[in-house]
């Protein structure tokens, strides 16, 4: 399975049907947490190369945000064939990234 166009957000149904590892990272361009996030996200992925990293911008009415409950951003989502293993809310540090990234490949 192919995720659609990284300038389109997936559907539900393309997430779940999605094998292995996958971030799903929500949050926005404008979000001072987001971007503060950003530098730890990449460290943390640097060193699982396996993982496939889906960043979707979210906000009031997209459906994807909705249907995973986010609630604040950033929310990392950590998915294994397509099943919610575990989550991160504005993640402090690399290490609890890099950790979650760890199960996740276990």
């Amino acid at each position: 399975m192919t995720l659609p166009n990284p300038d389109t957000e997936p559907t539900r149904a393309d997430i779940d049907a999605t094998p292995g590892p996958l971030l799903l990272e929500f949050g926005t361009d404008w979000c001072g947490h987001c971007r503060r996030a950003q530098p730890l996200i990449a460290e943390a992925l640097a060193r699982h190369p396996g993982v496939r990293h889906v960043r979707v911008i979210d906000g009031p009415g997209k459906p994807l945000g909705r249907a995973f409950g986010v609630k604040l951003w950033p929310t990392l989502v950590f998915l294994k064939e397509g099943q919610e293993a575990s989550r991160l809310v504005r993640p402090p540090s690399a290490v609890e990234i890099v950790e979650a990234l760890e199960a996740l490949q276990r």
